[in-house]
């Protein structure tokens, strides 16, 4: 068992109040023109802040949040393993990346199970996001997992691909689906039947996370599983229909579609099958594996329950061990920064509506669900609206605002974390007034907490997981595109210390970026951050 004790911090003065830190979500610092939505916003507090002395631009994405390249986008996932864990951990995609290429992913107890599903005649099942996002998934690990599957000799192959247009261009599915049908048509010789056996947009058809919609969840039960829905020969011919028929509809909303021949379902999943998630990002898949795995599911009637090996590609809820089986282990996060205050008795309280919820509790707990220490923290979920983002783009901020506003009067808590998640659910939208609506929303808030703060002779602290709302759109060419995509941005990190008690500066470190905020928290709550942390962000004078 690690020591979780926390030295005082030399030359520290106690203050009354608490830490609040709010994580902007999507919010980044971008180009500051007409492409970019938070400048455009009315944002009066944020404006101000932004003169703050303790204020720095800290690194959201790639090698900084453990993703393969500097080219990755960041996403919330690995921002809030970063900033409630203190150190960057090798995420997902890379995970399954060195799992491909030492072969490691194949030689599994999951892999093997498979196997031999495939070579008893079973059909092996992919369902997963179809893209280069890199966000939940990559189209060359589906790739990989397929070739794979020629090598072992299996005979019968169905893919269910889920329409991106939200990591990736809005209208792109074409140059997913093209070249995935050309590779299946490749690997469909000596036998063997490699075919597309159903899909949708992402945000209609089975990625659903924090219990918002399983009506979602449900559709893509009834579209892979049973086989029901609007029929086409081929999932080119789908996408190719739906956008002729709605020239507005963008990929991440188009309805599902089934693959059939002579009105029959190609993909049905059938007893003796099996079934692989291959999203290594966890959230969006936990439901579709509740589905899969729980003989006394109640969420919606599966109507048929095929006994299948189901297992994702990686482990997608380390408390819940949510799927049983997976190709891929996840990274091993311990000593996260809620341990360490627990251990020291520092009370805390967590906020978010449900988009976010999991990202300010599992996430930001490295990777577990439940309570460190009940005693000393509360958790609280703003339950979401069940709307398109950009109809309502203020979302709950106006809920979280008067929750947190309450926590901080209540005196019961010392830390107190937030996120706001209109920066990138609305971002991904890509309809620029209601991003720059939901940027102000995000300020308004923060108009509110600030004088709370102060009232309370506390701390504030403002940073973001990564950039979104600060990029409405691209250019190439003299030509738009619109960008509903995370961006590159770095983001905030502000501390406005309302108590007077420790005048805090900006601590001198070399390539800042997430994992160094843990840190930092420490300090402000009076303790030396641990020695496995990074560097802190802010310092005490002399």
């Amino acid at each position: 068992m690690p020591q979780l004790s926390l030295l005082p911090l030399k030359g520290y003065k106690p203050f009354p109040g608490p830490l609040v830190t709010v994580i902007m979500d999507g919010v980044g610092l971008g180009k500051r023109d007409e492409s970019d939505g938070v400048f455009l916003a009315y944002k009066p507090t944020l404006d101000q802040l932004f003169q703050e002395k303790v204020f720095l631009k800290l690194k959201a994405h790639g090698k900084a949040v453990g993703l393969p390249t500097d080219e990755d986008m960041g996403n919330s996932e690995v921002g809030h393993n970063a900033l409630g864990c203190g150190r960057v951990f090798t995420q997902g995609a890379q995970l399954v990346n060195d799992a491909i290429a030492s072969g490691k992913i194949f030689s599994g107890q999951a892999w093997s199970e498979v196997r031999k599903r495939a070579q008893t005649g079973g059909t092996v099942h992919f369902i997963g996001l179809l893209s280069n996002g890199n966000v939940h998934s990559h189209i060359s690990q589906l790739y990989a997992l397929l070739d794979r599957c020629g090598a072992d000799g299996f005979k019968k192959v169905r893919v269910h691909p889920l329409l991106d247009g939200r990591d990736v261009g809005q209208k792109s599915a074409l140059d997913y689906v093209l070249p995935l049908e050309k590779k299946l048509a490749e690997l469909s010789t000596s036998g063997r039947d490699f075919r597309v056996g159903s899909g949708g947009g992402r945000m209609v058809t089975t990625m659903d996370r924090y219990n918002a919609n399983w009506a979602v969840v449900e559709k893509g039960w009834k579209t892979h599983v049973l086989g029901i829905g609007r029929q086409f020969p081929s999932a080119s011919e789908a996408v190719k229909t739906y956008y002729a028929e709605d020239p507005k509809i963008t990929d991440q909303y188009m309805d599902s579609f089934v693959i059939a021949e002579n009105g029959k379902p190609v993909g049905t999943i059938q007893d003796g099958d099996a079934v692989v998630f291959f999203n290594f990002r966890g959230d969006r898949a936990i439901e579709i594996s509740r589905a899969f795995a729980e003989p006394d599911f109640q969420e919606f009637d599966r109507i048929r329950m095929p006994k299948v090996f189901y297992a994702g590609l990686m482990e997608y809820d380390g408390d819940g061990h949510i799927p049983a089986n997976f190709l891929v282990e996840p990274p091993a996060i311990d000593r996260v920064l809620g341990s360490y205050l627990c251990a020291a008795g520092v009370t805390s309280f967590a906020i978010s509506e449900t988009q976010k919820f999991g990202h300010v509790t599992y996430f930001w707990n490295g990777n577990n669900s439940g309570y460190i220490d009940e005693k000393l923290e509360k958790y609280v979920e703003i339950p979401s609206d069940k709307l398109r983002f950009d109809i309502k783009p203020w979302m709950k901020a106006a809920e979280i605002t008067d929750a947190v506003v309450a926590a901080v009067q209540s005196g019961r808590y010392k830390f107190i974390r937030l996120n706001y998640p209109n920066g990138d659910m609305v971002g991904h939208t890509g309809v620029p007034a209601a991003v720059r609506v939901a940027v102000e929303c995000v300020d308004l808030g923060l108009s509110r907490i600030a004088p709370a703060v102060e009232k309370a002779k506390g701390v504030l602290m403002i940073t973001a997981d990564h950039g979104n709302a600060d990029v409405l759109f691209t250019e190439k060419n003299g030509k738009r595109s619109t960008h509903v995509a995370h961006s590159l941005n770095p983001v905030p990190f502000i501390v406005k210390d309302y108590s007077g008690a420790n005048s805090w500066e900006p601590a001198e470190v070399q390539c800042p970026g997430l994992s160094n905020v843990a840190a930092a928290i420490c300090e402000i709550l009076g303790f030396e951050a641990p020695e496995i942390y990074d560097p802190s962000l802010v310092r005490l004078p002399g």
